[in-house]
C-alpha cells in the first residue's frame, strides 16, 4: 500500500515524497481513511509510530479544499500537553503542507503574546497550542472557536497526567458540537475512556501496538531523596560506580541538564548535556562523543533523547521523574537491549514524584524495588501522593488587549459525521 491509495492532493503527496516516506505506517493505514470520512476517532499508539502524519495528512486534505476562515477563527485546533510537542506538530504541519500555502500559528505559554496576537488578527487555517495559553486567548477574545471543524487532542493521556483535564473541557465547550474530534493517546485506561466519552461522538477506535519494550532484562530501582542536594549526592555516588559503563541521565528541564552536566564534569566525570536549545551540529558532536566513549554520562531531556539509539547503555538514571508514566517506559527501554542486562534508577522526592510513581507502577504492573545507599539514606519517607488539579478561581479583571472577537460558548445541535471532499 502507498500514500496514493488515500487519494490525497498532489501537493500533499509531493511533500510526503520529499520526506522520504514510501509506505504508510499501521496507524496511518487505519486512521487516515477514518479521518477522511469525517468520523471521530480514539487512537491508541505509541510515540514514533507516525501518529502526527496520521492526523495531519487528512486534515491538510480538508484544509486544501476550501477557503480560509475569518480572523482569529481557525478551522483546525491541535492541543498538545507541552511546548516541545506543540513545536514538533507545528514543524510537521509546515513540512507536510509546504506546497499548500496554508496559514498556521503556534500558541504557547512562556513566550510573548505579541506575535500570537498578530497571527490571530488574520484569517487562519490551523492553530497548534498548549491548553493554558489557549484559555488565555479565549478569555481575551483573540481566539474564536465558533467555526472550528476539527479538534485534535494529541497525547491526551499526558494532558490528563499534567492536570489539564478541565482546560481541555473548557476549550472543547467553546467549539461547535458538530466538530470532528480526534484523540490520540499512548495509554487507554478507564479514566481515558470516560474522558473520551464526554468529548467524542460515536468514535471509531484504533489500537496500534508500538515497538514492544522488553523490561524483563532491566533491573528497576527506586531511591527516595530528601531534596535536590540529596539527589545530587546519590547521582555522584552512582556515577563513580565501576559497573556504570555508559548512562543516560534524564532531567526535566534544559537548564537542569546543563547544570548537572557541568557539575559532573567538575567532579571529573565525562559528561555532556543534550537538549532542544542546542544546535544540530552541537547535538551531532555530543552523540558522536557518546558513541566513541568520550562521553560516559549523557544528561538529556525527554524530547532531546527521542530517536537516540546508542548501544551499550548500562544505566538509565531518572534524576527527575518523567511527567507521564509512558515516558518512563521509553526512558528505561534504552538499556537492557540486545540480550544485555541493564539498570534503571529513579529518584523520588516529594508528593508530585509520589503521584508519578503510582502511575508508573500501575502502568508496568509492579512495584519498583526500594533501595538505599549506606550513608546516603533519606531522613524522611516519601510524602503521600497529591493529585495535581489546577485551580479555577475567577481571575481578577485586568485591562487586556483585545481584538474585539467574541468567545463562542458552544453551539448546540445534533452531531453528525462529515465526509471530506477529495480534490483530485
Amino acid at each position: 500500500m502507498s500514500f496514493n491509495n488515500f487519494e490525497l492532493q498532489p501537493s500533499i503527496l509531493k511533500a510526503v515524497k520529499k520526506c522520504g516516506y514510501t509506505e504508510p505506517t499501521p496507524i496511518q493505514k487505519r486512521a487516515i481513511p477514518v479521518i477522511l470520512a469525517g468520523r471521530d476517532l480514539v487512537a491508541s499508539a505509541q510515540t514514533g509510530t507516525g501518529k502526527t502524519a496520521a492526523f495531519m495528512l487528512p486534515i491538510l486534505q480538508m484544509l486544501s479544499g476550501e477557503k480560509r476562515g475569518r480572523k482569529g477563527a481557525p478551522r483546525v485546533l491541535v492541543l498538545s500537553p507541552t511546548r516541545e510537542l506543540a513545536n514538533q506538530v507545528t514543524e510537521a504541519t509546515r513540512t507536510y503542507g509546504r506546497f499548500l500555502g496554508l496559514k498556521s500559528a503556534v500558541i504557547l505559554g512562556g513566550v510573548s503574546y505579541k506575535p500570537q496576537f498578530k497571527a490571530l488578527s488574520q484569517p487562519i487555517d490551523l492553530v497548534v497550542g498548549t491548553p493554558g495559553r489557549l484559555i488565555d486567548h479565549l478569555e481575551r477574545g483573540s481566539l474564536d472557536l465558533s467555526r472550528l471543524e476539527v479538534l485534535v487532542l494529541d497525547e491526551a493521556d499526558r494532558m490528563l497526567d499534567m492536570g489539564f483535564k478541565r482546560d481541555v473541557e473548557r476549550i472543547s465547550s467553546a467549539a461547535p458540537e458538530s466538530r470532528q474530534t480526534l484523540l490520540f493517546t499512548a495509554t487507554l485506561d478507564r479514566s481515558m475512556e470516560q474522558f473520551a466519552s464526554r468529548l467524542l461522538h460515536r468514535p471509531e477506535r484504533i489500537d496500534v501496538a508500538g515497538r514492544k519494550l522488553t523490561l524483563d532484562a532491566v533491573e528497576q530501582r527506586l531511591y527516595v531523596a530528601d531534596g535536590l542536594s540529596h539527589k545530587k549526592r546519590l547521582l555522584e555516588h552512582m556515577a563513580a560506580e565501576k559497573g556504570l559503563k555508559r548512562a543516560i541521565v534524564f532531567s526535566a528541564t534544559k537548564r537542569g541538564a546543563d547544570g548537572l552536566a557541568k557539575e559532573l564534569r567538575r567532579l571529573g566525570h565525562k559528561a555532556a548535556a543534550l537538549h532542544g536549545d542546542m544546535s544540530q551540529a552541537a547535538r551531532n558532536r555530543t552523540m558522536k562523543d557518546m558513541r566513541s566513549g568520550r562521553v560516559k554520562l549523557l544528561v538529556a531531556t525527554d524530547v532531546a533523547a527521542r530517536g537516540i539509539d546508542v548501544t551499550g547503555i548500562s544505566h538509565v538514571i531518572n534524576f527527575d521523574m518523567p511527567q507521564a508514566a509512558q515516558d518512563y517506559v521509553h526512558r528505561i527501554g534504552r538499556t537492557g537491549r540486545a540480550g544485555a542486562g541493564g539498570i534503571a534508577v529513579s529518584f523520588a522526592s516529594g508528593s508530585d514524584d509520589a503521584l508519578q510513581l503510582q502511575r508508573i507502577e500501575r502502568l508496568i504492573g509492579k512495584k519498583l524495588s526500594r533501595q538505599e545507599i549506606p550513608g546516603l539514606e533519606p531522613r524522611n519517607p516519601l510524602a503521600p501522593a497529591v493529585r495535581n488539579v489546577r485551580s479555577f478561581r475567577p481571575r481578577r479583571q485586568k485591562k487586556r488587549f483585545s481584538l474585539g472577537l467574541k468567545v463562542n460558548t458552544g453551539s448546540k445541535g445534533k452531531r453528525r459525521g462529515r465526509r471530506i471532499k477529495i480534490v483530485k
